[in-house]
């Protein structure tokens, strides 16, 4: 038997383990010069797989492992509801991992470090509890990328990203281009946005809907109604007070959640301000509290569900190995409700 592990052949081919076994066991794509590396410093360490772990390795347990950053924050449960669906259809368990950030480190997640270990840690309790493969929930879109190694098994992103491997995200432009949509069809020109933070993936891709919405529908252009919140509900009742307090305020606001839709109608009221009949509101997320405010909050609703029903669906696909692809992004739906009126004339 060989003493040579893959470990070894690793370090000598300069590339992690998990890419050794991705060579070997053709589970993922790795790029022609880099396989060629690998299986070079194979042939001259003479390496000699051994077969019965392998059989053992490859042998499935029917379990999916599940790793949610805060199964508190509002998209993870109903992502999880989705997996579990699917799950079901195929007759797959799951195990489900939550890493608590959101009371660990709070919204910071651009530090990575303040939570690498974890992750990591999530991982490697999952591993040893043999799963086929692995769904990682994001609490906020952005990428991920080398965040962990699952020392090749396969894994699947969703409500997050990165450059290696499949994720399955929402079509926040499409999403946003639909509320301004609404909005003119309400006879509506004066539109302002409040965006969430300024370094957000959502925030960037539902700025570019709302540019595109101002461009297709010729809308007037102006700065000053295009506001860059933080997701909280004081900013948006902050910048709204500053959307409304100007000579030719707008008749419509845009609010990239929920959140900051309540901030919103707490300055219009202050202000004297009647919703919808004099400003006309739409949020994000379709938060649970948005149906039960007065008036009710005219949202978009994110396709919580469907995504975690298409992560594990993917998943599956690659555990039987076959090509995953993901199609066209799971869609938002606006939900109509008491906040928009149509514009008198």
């Amino acid at each position: 038997m060989s003493t040579i592990s893959i470990k070894d052949i690793a370090a000598k081919a300069q590339v992690s383990t998990a890419t050794v076994s991705y060579v070997i066991n053709g589970t993922r794509n790795v790029s022609r010069k880099t396989r060629e590396r690998v299986e070079q410093v194979i042939e001259e360490m003479n390496y000699k797989p051994n077969n019965a772990a392998q059989s053992l390795k490859r042998k499935r347990t029917n379990t999916i492992g599940v790793i949610a950053e805060d199964v508190t924050v509002f998209n993870v449960p109903e992502i999880i509801d989705g997996i579990n669906d699917c799950a079901d259809r195929l007759d797959m368990h799951i195990l489900l991992t939550n890493l608590r950030l959101d009371k660990r480190i709070g919204r910071q997640f651009d530090q990575v470090d303040a939570y690498r270990k974890y992750a990591e840690d999530a991982v490697s309790e999952l591993l040893g509890k043999q799963v086929d493969g692995m769904i990682y929930i994001g609490a906020h879109p952005r990428d991920l990328t080398g965040l962990f190694d699952t020392e090749g098994k396969p894994i699947v992103y969703t409500y997050c990203y990165t450059q290696n491997d499949v994720s399955i995200q929402y079509d926040d432009e499409q999403a946003s281009f639909e509320a301004i949509s609404y909005l003119t069809s309400k006879g509506h020109s004066r539109i302002a946005i409040i965006s969430g933070a300024v370094d957000s993936m959502p925030s960037r891709l539902r700025l570019g809907g709302f540019y595109k919405a101002i461009t297709a529908f010729e809308l007037p252009y102006n700065p000053q109604w295009i506001k860059m919140g933080d997701w909280e509900a004081e900013s948006g009742y902050r910048l709204a007070k500053e959307l409304l307090e100007t000579p030719e305020p707008p008749t419509a606001i845009v609010a990239m959640n929920d959140v900051m839709a309540v901030g919103v109608m707490r300055a219009a009221k202050e202000l004297g301000i009647q919703i919808p009949e004099q400003l006309s509101i739409i949020g994000f997320d379709n938060r649970e509290f948005s149906e039960y405010v007065s008036p009710s909050i005219t949202t978009m609703d994110l396709p919580l569900h469907e995504m975690g029903y298409k992560a594990m669906e993917a998943l599956s696909h690659i555990l039987q190995g076959e090509k995953v692809e993901t199609g066209e992004k799971p869609v938002c739906k606006l939900i109509e409700r008491d906040s928009v009126a149509e514009l008198a004339t």
